[in-house]
């Protein structure tokens, strides 16, 4: 069975949007949930979150940043292209309930899967602080859609181009200080290192904080173990792709976390060089051709 790609946008430099046609998943897909595409017959399973979903449609909506080489060749696709592999949804979703005021901080491409899932939360009847944070200005997609069901939305910048310049933790820590209201529970998904700072910054103050860990995923259906993620203290070790992709940042060991990312670094870079190598062959190719 092929997936046709029906829909493609350029979000940024790197990042992209793709809306997939696989009413199977669509069917019973919820907000944090993800899946496991190939771009190819002997293509390595991507681990992506599911963005949005049209269940009327029969799409998933999937949007990814290209860092490796399945995923700058998933970004060669085109509209009509076709995938081999789109299963899920896979993973346990979001606990969904009216708990009061939520924050929900998203980093760079986080802004994705934090969509869905900020979303179901406001329908429930939460109170929806957002923080959303970029490198800079050109990094930054999606924001109306996030603004639509928040109650307040702030924008950070590294480097100042757009809205506030600070990290992420700077204006979530000021909330938590100001004490203006009780907060229920906070969300976190973007890059480990974000997550793992932004559980530092929340423990003090004793708030439920849930993070997303599908990134350390390889298989993704709990046959490889190589998403087991330690935990601090007496909790067992889990998986993110069969226990997860959400856990509570607060008792992941995020030095095992960090260390994980770095488990398959050499392979990983070996991949890209490959693949940079056969697209600059693939273009030089092109490039004979059209002075013939």
């Amino acid at each position: 069975m092929q997936y046709p790609i029906v829909k493609k946008e350029i979000l940024s430099d790197k990042v992209k949007l793709m809306e997939i046609k696989a009413p199977h998943v669509v069917r019973n897909a919820k907000p944090g949930q993800f899946l496991i595409i190939r771009v190819n017959e002997n293509g390595e399973r991507v681990p992506l979150t599911i963005a949005d979903f049209d269940r009327e449609a029969g799409t998933a909506t999937i949007i990814f940043q290209e860092v490796g080489a399945s995923t700058m060749e998933l970004g060669e696709k085109e509209v009509g292209d076709t995938l081999p592999t789109v299963m899920g949804p896979l993973g346990h979703p979001t606990e969904i309930a009216n708990y009061g005021t939520i924050i929900c901080v998203a980093g760079g491409v986080g802004v994705a899967p934090m969509f869905p899932i900020t979303r179901a939360l406001k329908e429930a009847g939460n109170r929806i602080i957002t923080i959303i944070g970029a490198r800079n200005r050109d990094l930054i997609f999606w924001e109306d859609r996030m603004q639509q069901y928040s109650d307040e939305l702030i924008v950070c910048t590294d480097d100042g181009s757009y809205g506030r310049q600070a990290l992420v933790t700077e204006p979530l820590k000021e909330i938590l200080e100001a004490g203006d209201e009780t907060i229920a529970k906070i969300w976190a998904i973007g890059p480990t290192i974000m997550m793992k700072f932004v559980s530092l910054t929340t423990e003090p103050f004793k708030v439920p904080t849930i993070v997303s860990l599908n990134t350390i995923m390889v298989d993704g259906t709990g046959m490889c173990g190589g998403c087991r993620v330690a935990m601090k203290g007496e909790h067992k070790a889990e998986f993110a792709c069969i226990d997860g992709p959400e856990f509570d940042g607060h008792i992941v060991d995020w030095d095992g976390v960090m260390a994980r990312m770095q488990f398959y670094k050499q392979q990983e870079q070996e991949a890209l060089k490959r693949h940079l190598q056969r697209l600059a062959e693939k273009n030089a190719q092109q490039a004979e051709k059209m002075v013939v």
